[in-house]
């Protein structure tokens, strides 16, 4: 049963103002397919525009502190 829809299929607030905080993780992955020139300039972190590993690393970040807003009833 889902708790966010309704007996007609409506999506619904649920109210949680009684639920214990709960701790959750949730874990994420990918793959980013590189040809050997760029990789390397990405390894040595030589690539013109900047630290391209750091950069998707707060892109990461930032994208994690926003889920709540990005996930319908999330």
């Amino acid at each position: 049963m889902l708790t966010h829809i309704d007996e007609k299929g409506n999506a619904t607030m649920v109210d949680v103002s009684n639920k214990n905080i709960t701790l959750r993780n949730a874990y994420a992955c990918s793959s980013v397919i590189l040809g050997e020139k760029i990789f390397k300039l990405v390894k040595s972190n030589e690539i013109e525009k900047g630290d391209v590993l750091n950069t998707a690393k707060i892109a990461g970040i930032m994208a994690a502190k926003k889920t709540s807003n990005l996930i319908p009833l999330c």
